[in-house]
């Protein structure tokens, strides 16, 4: 039986987790702390659940309406059931996340374009070939210098 202490730790776990994998400069971060802390949420919610429906099959055996290893089973199998459903929302939230911000990131792109605003990596890719062009204008110097004085 999972104890209200065992369910903070694990929450406080998941909590260090998520702020370790994102980023502070992030614009989608704030959306995806919502949906983290919504999931987070339904474990608590659900952890509660677990409980008081371990109190009440634990109540039938007692009573001898079931067995405890039936009590045990459908306390194994709705636990099992319910990870295999959490774990797809989570891996999906963050998928939505990702290509929110992948799609962010390229309207935001082409709007700079069509403004004939320079990206970083024009810029960057200018700079290269600026730079490449100053070494040849240097080495055609030194070849006129050397023609010149012979």
């Amino acid at each position: 039986m999972t104890t209200p202490e065992e369910i903070e730790v694990n929450i406080r776990q998941l909590e260090e987790q998520a702020a370790a994998t994102t980023s502070g400069n992030n614009p989608v971060t704030p959306l995806l702390d919502v949906v983290r802390r919504m999931i987070l949420a339904g474990f608590g919610a659900f952890a509660l659940t677990r409980d008081e429906a371990e109190q009440f099959l634990n109540r039938l055996v007692e009573r001898g309406e079931i067995a405890q290893k039936d009590a045990q089973h459908l306390i194994d199998e709705t636990v099992s059931k319910f990870r295999q459903v959490s774990v797809s929302p989570v891996s999906q939230a963050e998928a939505n996340v990702n290509n929110l911000s992948q799609q962010v990131e390229t309207g935001l792109e082409q709007l700079l374009n069509r403004m004939n605003i320079p990206s970083k990596r024009d810029i960057d890719e200018l700079s290269a070939k600026i730079a490449q062009l100053a070494a040849r204008v240097e080495e055609l110097r030194r070849v006129g210098d050397t023609k010149t004085t012979e």
